[in-house]
């Protein structure tokens, strides 16, 4: 977290974007409903991007998507859109919440995979506060990896619309590394949850 001696003025307007549309088919349904701490992945993961700093946040859904917004037990301020294509690979996904996050006038996008749930809040603010200092792309890094929610500023935008689908967002990090301000990140920004041995081992055992 942002130690309460820095003040940081919250100038970049930013929206969260959590990246919901898939199946599930490796764990036996949407990522988006499995339990965590009392709650699904998605609604955790939109609390612990609901951070000072950020404006608004967006999940785009894709499988199932009524029965996630019925079952999910998002928090009301949360906005959904759907991908109408979730088949077709996650940068569909990024698509959708980018021209969401330009409908809403944000300056910034926060993307962050659903099956990623474990990130820690100090992560977050991080790549917040390296966007407000102007950072045109800003990712966590734990140890050698990269993670998750990775931070792209306006001008990134067309870079990110433009990937191809084999590529995605990764694209932009390859095509332009000047760009990459690297946050200090935890081991949550890169637990990704694909599979029941994944969970159990971030999480638990599954019910």
């Amino acid at each position: 977290m942002i130690p309460r001696t820095v003040v940081v003025q919250w100038t970049v307007r930013v929206m969260a974007v959590i990246l919901a549309a898939g199946a599930g088919r490796r764990i036996g349904g949407p990522k988006a409903l499995l339990p965590i701490a009392g709650t699904t992945f998605l609604a955790h993961l939109a609390r612990a991007l609901a951070r000072p700093g950020v404006t608004g946040i967006v999940a785009v859904l894709g499988h199932q998507a009524r029965r996630v917004v019925a079952e999910a037990g998002l928090p009301p301020d949360v906005a959904t859109v759907v991908n109408p294509r979730p088949d077709e690979g996650m940068l569909g996904s990024v698509i959708a919440g980018v021209r969401a996050a330009d409908a809403r006038a944000a300056d910034a996008v926060l993307l962050h995979p659903v099956d990623h749930p474990l990130v820690a809040p100090a992560t977050v603010d991080g790549v917040l506060v390296a966007l407000n200092a102007g950072a045109m792309v800003a990712v966590p890094a734990y140890g050698a990896r990269r993670g998750h929610p990775g931070g792209f500023a306006r001008p990134a935008w067309p870079s990110l619309l433009g990937a191809s689908a084999a590529r995605g967002a990764r694209a932009v990090l390859a095509d332009h590394p000047e760009w990459v301000v690297r946050v200090p990140g935890d081991g949550g920004c890169v637990a990704g949850i694909d599979t029941r041995e994944d969970y159990e081992r971030f999480v638990g055992l599954l019910p």
